[in-house]
């Protein structure tokens, strides 16, 4: 099928380079403009990168409501438009130039998790799997009619990010599926119904302090739920450590917040369900992430 791709992070590029493979002509890519590191240096977004290696036409418009914009789709007669995590709301008039279908790869079981950031929300909340969902494309975000969907398990020690890589290859894998579907008539069309909460609203970095008077199941899924980005953060003896890595310990009488005990294992600190979090792994402001028990030899702590 003659396809236009839209996309941007590496969660991305799977579904681009499937594309490829299965020998669909990509007609082009549209992804995010480039983003400066400094002020002499641009950085391409990882679709960008990916595309080019493949010799591939990109645009990296501002917007896409613009009629300029409109008009290169429509010059390029798509069949397919698919988008995979492109960073913007698109409109009406961009989805209906395609002649077969807009569809887009959502990072988890449709209606869970409509929004900006699933997979951390699928973490965040202690879910033991999700998935992924092709979906047609319309005005409501994440709400169009399922194409198909594939399931996994979640580890209960994977973060979001190694979650997010998993992901990314499944995607690809359905979007293959679908696309074959969409191209021999035989594809599903599936209403969703109304969404189910809670909303994976965008991350931001006022999610990030660990209160410890939480369970401290719900404190470990807050460390492996915002990684890469915000990542939760801990104050210890009035320094503020990013946590990277935590598991739940033993049983504690100790007020929640207390360090029970600071050793080649790790950090223990009291949570608020009578039980312990480990914290295994850290970066301190300005330093490298490093095991607890490093960081420890330079910030000796006495319990």
């Amino acid at each position: 099928m003659k396809i236009v791709f839209m996309g941007t992070p590496d969660f991305a590029v799977p579904s681009l380079e499937r594309l490829l493979a299965d020998d669909h002509e990509v007609a082009a890519v549209f992804t995010q403009p480039d983003k400066p590191r400094s002020r002499m240096k641009m950085i391409p977004s990882p679709v960008k990168t990916a595309a080019l290696a493949h010799g591939l036409t990109v645009f990296q418009p501002t917007t896409v409501r613009d009629e300029a914009v409109l008009q290169q789709v429509r010059d390029l007669h798509p069949e397919l438009l698919v988008v995979v995590a492109y960073g913007k709301i698109l409109p009406k008039s961009l989805l209906e130039i395609p002649t077969v279908a807009a569809i887009n790869v959502h990072s988890s079981i449709l209606p869970h998790y409509r929004g900006a950031a699933p997979i951390n929300w699928a973490i965040l909340q202690g879910d033991s799997e999700t998935g992924v969902t092709v979906q047609h494309l319309g005005v409501e975000l994440d709400a169009g009619d399922i194409i198909l969907v594939k399931k996994t398990p979640i580890d209960p020690e994977e973060d979001a990010a190694e979650l997010t890589e998993r992901l990314a290859a499944l995607g690809a894998e359905a979007l293959s599926e679908a696309v074959k579907a969409l191209a021999s008539g035989t594809a599903e069309r599936t209403p969703q119904g109304e969404a189910i909460e809670p909303y994976a609203a965008m991350l931001s970095r006022e999610m990030s302090p660990i209160d410890w008077n939480k369970p401290a199941q719900t404190i470990v899924n807050q460390i492996r739920g915002l990684i890469p980005w915000p990542c939760a953060s801990m104050e210890l003896e009035g320094k503020r450590l990013k946590v990277y890595r935590g598991a739940v310990g033993g049983a504690t009488t100790a007020r929640p917040g207390t360090v029970i005990s600071a050793d080649k294992r790790g950090i223990a600190v009291a949570a608020g369900d009578g039980r312990s979090v480990l914290i295994t792994q850290v970066q301190p402001e300005g330093g490298k992430r490093m095991a607890a028990d490093a960081y420890l030899l330079g910030h000796p702590i006495k319990v």
